[in-house]
């Protein structure tokens, strides 16, 4: 990966560690994404309307990505209603690398190396770390946590090929969040009934905020997923377990007890070693 690809990878992990601080302490969390995602998909329509489509051959892939992202949002609620940042966060980041190398080697050709072969240990002994023993996390926030891990692997290898297909990442990426915003408020309003936003109350602009934010962030990854190997990106991404770590600490309040640290720095480590493919 060149220096660039590094460097903005690294901030868009930050900037998602940060937008999930921001969904963890709302306290209805499910309109709180919800109202992210049509706040996405606002600044996302002008591009798709802009820009041409994306390349026929990448449009399966898209309509997959967009399902998985709903179904994301909705395991991230639930997770996030039944424990902390620290504890939900790496469960649910630190075992996509170990899950993205193994569906990169399978449908991208991108294959395992004796170092990605220690990472997924790592990361395995991480995640353990937090999901057993004394202050565990719920285990209904663990199955959570771990089935949206699996999601979020199958989107990032999807989203890989797909914006590879597609001509074009910035229509590509657009055209996701433009139908995310159709189908998470439909969602919502199919379990909930009328969604109510107040423009002008401060919950509103702060999920404003992080979807725009969210916008970015994953404008971000899919753009270096056509620039770089999908499981290096991820690995690299993944690195937001220890922002998110300290954010929770600052920001939440949250313990940041020495085996949470530890585990998360375990994961991060594990994560770094699968960024190493051939």
């Amino acid at each position: 990966m060149t220096p660039l690809v590094i460097a903005l990878v690294l901030c868009a992990a930050i900037l998602h560690a940060s937008w999930n601080a921001v969904l963890r302490g709302r306290d209805d969390k499910l309109w709180s994404v919800t109202v992210m995602s049509f706040a996405a998909t606002v600044v996302a329509l002008p591009v798709v309307l802009l820009l041409p489509l994306p390349a026929p051959a990448s449009w399966p892939y898209l309509a997959l990505s967009v399902g998985l992202q709903v179904v994301y949002s909705w395991f991230l609620v639930l997770a996030y209603r039944l424990a902390d940042l620290g504890q939900v966060y790496p469960m649910v980041r630190g075992s996509v690398p170990l899950l993205v190398t193994v569906g990169a080697a399978v449908f991208a050709g991108e294959h395992l190396s004796m170092p990605a072969v220690s990472g997924i240990m790592l990361v395995s002994l991480g995640i353990m770390s937090l999901a057993l023993g004394k202050g565990r996390a719920h285990p209904r926030a663990v199955a959570a946590a771990l089935a949206n891990s699996v999601v979020i692997a199958t989107y990032t290898v999807t989203d890989g090929i797909g914006a590879r297909l597609s001509g074009n990442s910035f229509t590509y990426v657009s055209w996701i969040f433009v139908l995310y915003g159709v189908l998470m408020p439909a969602a919502f309003m199919a379990t909930r009934g009328k969604l109510t936003v107040r423009w002008s109350a401060p919950e509103t602009r702060t999920a404003i905020l992080a979807g725009l934010v969210q916008l970015v962030t994953y404008g971000t990854v899919i753009w270096a997923l056509t620039m770089a190997p999908i499981g290096p990106v991820s690995a690299l991404r993944e690195t937001s377990i220890v922002f998110a770590a300290f954010i929770g600490r600052i920001f939440l309040s949250e313990p940041l007890t020495a085996r949470r640290l530890g585990a998360s720095a375990v994961i991060a480590a594990g994560a770094a070693c699968l960024g190493y493919v051939t």
